[in-house]
């Protein structure tokens, strides 16, 4: 699939656009333009006092999911931003110029399938012949696959239905869908606010890694201040694994959730910042495999090609 950089960086500009934060008026041209979702990397270094505390300028924009963020960078429209590893094979099946730079690691909770309070489906078996909402090559549908295998079951032994959260919360809720497929702050909503069930999560089935990365041309052109921004999320990450409590405070108020959805999150974002080391490529190599024998993309990838050899933060 190749990607037209300026039909995206048009269709990008006309586009509604979630805004700039209010404090990151446009800056110098030497700033680093940072792509992010809310209750992400703006959250957690404002609750650690880090954003403020560094000479690192830093341009801060939001986007609603990771399929805008890697439009956005492969538009140019931004330097830098966190993907997550399915969201990375695809993009770099597109042909996104980017480069992995660092890995973030969780413990791979964070993505889940859920059921309604009332749904007699209690196991991965259950689903079969059921169906399940999510959106297409994220990581609710590598885990929905990952757990259809792991219980004996086929590819198509459920009907996947691809459309964005909001939609899918809906159709959870009125019993369009059996299940949903999904992450972070949907899964903790959905659990507090409407008592609903995680039946299987991606701890044992996925490498919950994200990654930070960069375009090319910013890789070329802002490696130090690359290598700084790392740097600080390496800082903000160690900061959260003594004080959630207080970035559950401050995601909830970028993000309009509550305290105990917040909460709920966080406990599935505690996490390292590391280097591209090959334990993280060979795991990264892994998840690129599961997706092209699954055919969610198209051909076979060589990871090593999107990352950047030899980058030390």
């Amino acid at each position: 699939m190749n990607i037209d950089r300026r039909f995206l960086l048009r269709s990008l500009l006309a586009a509604p656009a979630l805004p700039c934060l209010p404090e990151c008026a446009w800056a110098a041209a030497t700033a680093l333009r940072v792509g992010d979702q809310k209750g992400g990397a703006h959250a957690l270094l404002t609750a650690a006092g880090l954003a403020a505390q560094n000479s690192l300028s830093l341009q801060w924009s939001l986007f609603a999911g990771a399929p805008m963020l890697i439009q956005a960078l492969t538009a140019g429209a931004v330097d830098v931003g966190v993907i997550g590893d399915a969201p990375l094979v695809f993009a770099q099946a597109g042909g996104s110029p980017i480069k992995a730079v660092a890995g973030i690691q969780t413990d791979g909770t964070m993505t889940a399938v859920i059921v309604r309070k009332d749904s007699r489906i209690h196991t991965v078996a259950d689903l079969k012949g059921k169906s399940v909402a999510t959106l297409r090559s994220q990581t609710g549908h590598y885990l929905m696959l990952a757990a259809l295998r792991k219980a004996g079951l086929k590819d198509n032994d459920v009907r996947f239905v691809f459309i964005p959260p909001t939609s899918a919360k809906m159709a959870l809720q009125n019993g369009s869908v059996d299940a949903w497929a999904t992450w972070g702050p949907y899964i903790a909503e959905a659990k507090i606010n409407d008592g609903a069930r995680e039946i299987v999560n991606g701890g044992d089935m996925m490498s919950g890694l994200s990654y930070i990365v960069a375009t090319d041309e910013a890789y070329a052109a802002k490696r130090e201040e690359i290598r700084a921004y790392c740097r600080l999320l390496h800082e903000g990450h160690v900061w959260m694994l003594t004080h959630q409590d207080d970035y559950a405070s401050a995601w909830a108020k970028e993000t309009g959730l509550s305290v105990p959805v917040a909460r709920e999150v966080v406990k599935t974002m505690v996490a390292s910042v590391v280097p591209l080391d090959a334990t993280v490529l060979k795991k990264q190599q892994s998840v690129s495999d599961f997706m092209t024998e699954t055919r969610m993309v198209a051909s076979h990838l060589d990871t090593a090609a999107i990352a950047a050899s030899g980058f030390t933060f």
